[in-house]
């Protein structure tokens, strides 16, 4: 069988985070491990088409990152320290035979936790945790933080130099430590979700891969902490998210609206057991962000169609949020129900003071009321503006299309 590039890059979003998270538990040293990772795949694109995919993918990468690791650490230096390192090396993957450690029992989110440590800040947790898990780059972490790439590029390397000057071990959390630690856990694995879900740039929508390692975590996480509702809402947020994604592209692969999708394409599983999760914590009676999020999501796949959604509830919602989590994106959201309440105008003027303008929801939001209120000039203005902050080429057909649409309407009032 053939191996392509593509074959190989999806090998690499599906495995780069278990292979650096072994590769960093036995070396200690995250630059190394990711470096060494890094070869194994240079490796894999110079062999695999050549020699045909190995049986184990994962294993051949982790096993050939391992010894990549220990030729560069006796080319570095022939220093004690350094030998036993690389004899260390040679132990079995993944630490066979050996005990786990306290009570994180996946090797991604004991690696998730400890990226997590509190004397990093909260952006560099999340950052250096995506970088590793998830193998995204520094151009689509920034995109995610809505910062530019050089920003971002000087936060990874600080929270490298961070742990590697205050001695930060590569450890297991205690259970004492992990509620302490739950908030950039919860964050990460969000942004990890929100790159699957739609990719920063490709030629398709979002990254599957991705998002499943999301909702797998997720799934770890709840069963670790059953008492967290946060958690317990992060994945029903997550899961009734992924519940439309079969109806989220057309057959040609391009963006359909929620508004247009075909509901009957909705994977029912995924949102009887969101709307379960949804309903068992917010019974805790302690809402946070994310169990709103989900219950807003939960309106959404409650409704038979986009006609019957009940937006009362869904401003509502977002009301609730804007108490505990008063942010420009959560304003923006409430904006959209609010237009389907009050009309276009109303949620126009809500949009002032909302300092959004590298992202690019906030100009489709803007298009689309002008749109309503036939300002067709300045809505293809915005879905232009839109289009230009979108790398993603099912994103930005749509986009395009969108800006074409109304730039022709602008031309036929003249």
């Amino acid at each position: 069988m053939t191996v392509s590039g593509a074959d190989i890059a999806r090998v690499f979003r599906a495995e780069h985070g278990r292979a650096v998270s072994v590769l960093i538990r036995a070396l200690g040293d995250i630059d190394l491990a990711e470096e060494a990772v890094q070869d194994a795949f240079t490796v894999a694109v110079e062999r695999w088409p050549r020699e045909g995919m190995p049986p184990s993918p994962a294993g051949w990468i982790i096993t050939t990152a391992r010894r990549r690791a220990i030729d560069r650490l006796r080319r570095e230096s022939t220093r004690e320290a350094r030998q036993a390192e690389a004899v260390a090396l040679h132990a079995p993957d993944e630490g066979s035979g050996l005990p786990e450690e306290g009570p994180v029992r996946d090797e991604r989110l004991r690696l998730v936790f400890t990226c997590c440590h509190p004397a990093l800040s909260r952006e560099a947790q999340v950052a250096l945790t995506l970088r590793l898990l998830g193998g995204l780059t520094t151009p689509e972490i920034a995109h995610a933080f809505l910062v530019p790439e050089a920003t971002m590029a000087q936060r990874i390397v600080r929270a490298k130099s961070k742990i590697r000057s205050a001695g930060i071990p590569y450890r297991v959390p205690r259970d004492e430590d992990l509620p302490a630690r739950l908030a950039s856990v919860l964050a990460v694995l969000y942004l990890v979700y929100t790159e699957g879900h739609t990719a920063t740039a490709g030629d398709d929508l979002g990254r599957p891969d991705l998002a499943a390692e999301a909702i797998r975590l997720g799934r770890v996480l709840v069963e670790l902490m059953p008492d967290e509702p946060e958690a317990m809402g992060l994945l029903a947020l997550m899961l009734l998210t992924e519940a439309r994604r079969p109806a989220r592209t057309d057959a040609a692969g391009d963006l359909v609206l929620l508004a247009d999708q075909d509901r009957s394409l909705w994977d029912a599983a995924l949102v009887a057991e969101g709307h379960a999760l949804v309903r068992r914590c917010l019974r805790r009676g302690a809402p946070g962000p994310y169990q709103l999020q989900a219950a807003v999501n939960a309106v959404h796949t409650s409704a038979a169609t986009a006609a019957d959604t009940d937006w009362s509830q869904v401003v509502a919602l977002y009301d609730h949020q804007l108490r505990i989590a008063p942010t420009d994106v959560v304003r923006l959201n409430r904006a959209v129900a609010v237009a389907e309440l009050d009309g276009p105008q109303a949620a126009l003027a809500l949009l002032d003071g909302i300092d959004l303008e590298g992202y690019v929801a906030f100009h489709v939001v803007r298009a689309e009321l002008l749109g309503r209120l036939e300002r067709w000039p300045e809505s293809a203005a915005e879905w232009e503006r839109a289009a230009g902050l979108s790398d993603n080429a099912p994103e930005s057909r749509h986009l395009r299309a969108r800006a074409a649409g109304a730039a022709a309407r602008a031309g036929d009032r003249r």
